[in-house]
């Protein structure tokens, strides 16, 4: 019988920060107001940013480190400052949390967590039974990041506010960055990059959204647009 190897240093830091990044989205699935989830989907695009330097120097793939940078400028500077932004715009006194952000959930926050713990050993499971093994992909990272993307789901399924709907999609996409790094870090930077364009789009896309769904409810709720169902 061969002898289990210790993991190295990428393997191990890789399992790490997916492990964290995938608590982080129980933590939004926990919180109340659309601020506290962009300071953890702050948190969460900061870890993606030091997985890539990681990468970068365990693989000796120098076009990583501007990929982190881009990531890091993107998701932890420019994305939040146009959240709080929005979120500022339509607060209706100083100070004070949007209408219809809080208590939007259709699920109680324990509620929301434990169907996030089905789906997340759901995911888990599955893609850890794709059998996809080497280097190149720690099966403990990639069973995490496909759980993360459920839960992301999840997050924007169980909210009806527009504000914590864009940060479960954000999230979602941080899941999928997590799952391509881990999978196939030796992609051209001009591919990479890409991933980050769609972030963008989705970001104005959003932000559309959010100052036209307010003016018109003067809420960010979307509990009302249940009527307009067939």
């Amino acid at each position: 019988m061969d002898p289990v190897q210790a993991p190295g240093v990428y393997q191990g830091v890789a399992n790490v920060i997916a492990a964290v990044m995938l608590l982080l989205e129980f933590g939004l699935l926990r919180q109340a107001l659309a601020r506290d989830q962009v300071r953890l989907y702050m948190a969460q695009s900061a870890l993606i940013s030091v997985l890539a330097i990681v990468i970068a120097a365990d693989r000796n793939l120098p076009d990583l480190y501007a990929l982190a940078a881009l990531s890091a400028a993107l998701k932890v500077v420019a994305v939040p400052l146009v959240m709080r932004r929005l979120l500022g715009r339509t607060d209706p006194d100083e100070g004070e949390e949007a209408p219809g952000v809080a208590g939007s959930q259709t699920l109680s926050p324990a509620s929301a967590v434990l169907a996030g713990i089905v789906l997340a050993a759901f995911g888990f499971f599955c893609f850890g039974a794709l059998g996809i093994h080497g280097s190149a992909a720690p099966v403990l990272a990639l069973a995490l990041a496909g759980a993360m993307m459920l839960v992301a789901f999840l997050l924007m399924i169980v909210r009806r506010d527009v504000a914590s709907q864009a940060i479960g999609f954000f999230t979602l996409e941080n899941s999928v960055s997590l799952a391509a790094l881990v999978v196939a870090a030796g992609l051209p930077l001009i591919l990479e990059t890409a991933f980050l364009f769609d972030l963008l789009v989705a970001v104005v896309v959003f932000g559309m959204l959010i100052r036209t769904h307010h003016a018109r409810a003067e809420s960010l709720s979307t509990a009302d647009l249940t009527r307009l169902r067939g």
